[in-house]
């Protein structure tokens, strides 16, 4: 086997490769809008209620899990439609936990979203 050596140049088109498979699903998937969109206006609320250095932490991971979860599903998706264009029952069990993954993240983000701003704008 003979290794690659170290390239700037291919590190920056994987960047390249990466920004463009983000342009993709912001292009393709209604749902991965949505989820941006929420990300906009929770942010925008983080700013409003000048959340801590500790509650953007959680914030900014819980979009980044939602985000990825929805990359990761919009993937799964992908290669499930390439492999068996046609309907498969062992597909739509594939698809179907893929998009579990990304509901359990959007739960767990709720969640994290009511932890923080509940008391902020209830107070």
């Amino acid at each position: 086997m003979n290794p690659k050596k170290f390239s700037i140049s291919e590190r920056i088109k994987s960047f390249k490769y990466a920004f463009n498979g983000l342009r993709i699903l912001i292009q393709e998937e209604h749902n991965a809008r949505i989820h941006l969109f929420i990300a906009i206006i929770i942010i925008i609320t983080g700013f409003t209620f000048s959340i801590s250095n500790l509650e953007w932490i959680a914030v900014i991971f819980a979009i980044g899990f939602v985000i990825t979860s929805e990359l990761l599903n919009t993937a799964i998706e992908q290669i499930a439609n390439f492999i068996s264009p046609e309907k498969h029952e062992s597909i739509k069990r594939i698809k179907d936990i893929s998009a579990a993954a990304v509901l359990i993240s959007v739960i767990s983000a709720v969640f994290i979203g009511f932890i923080i701003f509940w008391p902020k704008i209830f107070s």
